[in-house]
């Protein structure tokens, strides 16, 4: 998959110059040499090409100094795309040190010239401030032109700004319209919150049908919080029928990749037989991994699974511990069930226990 990626990317660079002087580097059979020739005589595409074929390693050898070094050539003659490329080399340290200001200098001079990602890429600088001040509304100008242009990911960022109010005025339907537009380009975080807001009806009218359907397509990329998102609709039957088997196969997919209210869930289904076989074992087993991301459910429900010998041998000594961790974390039930399960226990058990759990917290 990264393989062809990058060969998209490769081909989508060779796009921008196929129709420009340099055009001939590329007849095939391929001629290195002429297009060596081309851009030492100052051929400022031709410079550009041969960046991009150093970058990838596409006919000579990787090799990232040369890419910068034909770059820095082609973009100090205005070549768009290479001062764009040079930018994104400069903020990796590819072939040049790493040097935030040199980065989103070039970004600058390409976004100026209209490159969208340049455009995107300089939005991103400053809302993190690395190579330019800090500044929000700078953000909201560069994210707007590349958003304007159908830059997805510009789309996206813009819709967050206006649903978190940063940079602009707080507009939930701006952001509805902007999630919109990068959702329908298929950027699965824009389809994520699309489906969130049809989900509680901020900025578009609530509708879990339309949030269902959000939430699926950007599982279906392999979305984490989508997939739990979808799982859950299934649980309650919200905009879908009823069916705990969709939801732990949801459920399943999302706590795979280390979503922690998906792992917590999926413990419950295995503990209820819920859409899969009842079993303890895999129930204990999704709810360790949920708790040491710091779930205090699961946590508390650990300690119960101790407590009853449920998967896991029973002990009273890790129940406390679970039990003290849920509470450390404001689990209240948790709480409750190690004053409860301490009526059952020596000083020393506890003593062993309450150790267990001060190693545990400072461990997670």
């Amino acid at each position: 998959m990264k393989t062809l990626l990058l060969q998209g990317v490769f081909v989508l660079l060779l796009t921008a110059f196929s129709n420009s002087y340099a055009g001939d580097c590329f007849k095939r059979p391929f001629d290195l040499s002429n297009c060596m020739v081309k851009a030492k005589q100052g051929h400022r595409d031709a410079q550009h090409v041969l960046g991009v074929m150093y970058e990838y390693g596409k006919g000579v050898t990787q090799d990232h100094k040369q890419a910068a070094n034909w770059y820095l050539k082609s973009a100090e003659q205005g070549n768009v795309n290479a001062q764009y490329r040079l930018g994104v080399l400069y903020m990796y340290g590819k072939g040049a040190p790493q040097d935030y200001k040199q980065a989103a200098n070039w970004y600058r001079k390409a976004a100026e010239q209209g490159n969208t990602e340049a455009q995107f890429s300089l939005g991103m600088m400053y809302e993190y401030g690395k190579g330019v001040t800090q500044d929000y509304k700078q953000t909201e100008v560069w994210y707007r032109k590349a958003a304007e242009q159908g830059n997805a990911n510009a789309q996206y960022n813009l819709g967050t700004m206006y649903f978190r109010g940063k940079g602009v005025p707080q507009d939930r339907k701006h952001a509805a319209s902007w999630y919109r537009k990068a959702a329908e380009q298929g950027k699965s975080g824009a389809q994520l919150s699309l489906g969130l807001m049809y989900m509680y009806g901020e900025g578009a009218p609530q509708d879990y049908k339309q949030a269902a359907n959000w939430y699926l397509k950007s599982a279906e990329q392999g979305n984490a919080n989508a997939q739990y998102r979808l799982g859950l609709m299934y649980i309650e039957g919200n905009g879908v029928p009823q069916d705990y088997k969709q939801a732990a196969n949801w459920h399943l997919k999302s706590a795979e990749q280390g979503n922690a209210n998906a792992q917590y869930d999926l413990g419950l289904m295995y503990g209820r037989g819920d859409g899969v076989p009842q079993d303890y074992k895999q129930a204990a087993n999704w709810y360790l991994k949920s708790a040491e991301q710091g779930n205090a459910n699961a946590q508390n429900n650990l300690g119960l699974m101790y407590v009853r010998g449920n998967g896991v041998l029973q002990d009273k000594v890790m129940a406390y511990m679970y039990f003290n961790v849920a509470a450390a974390n404001g689990n209240k039930r948790g709480a409750e069930n190690r004053n409860v399960i301490a009526e059952k226990m020596s000083s020393l058990q506890i003593e062993d226990a309450q150790k267990l759990a001060r190693e545990w917290m400072a461990s997670h």
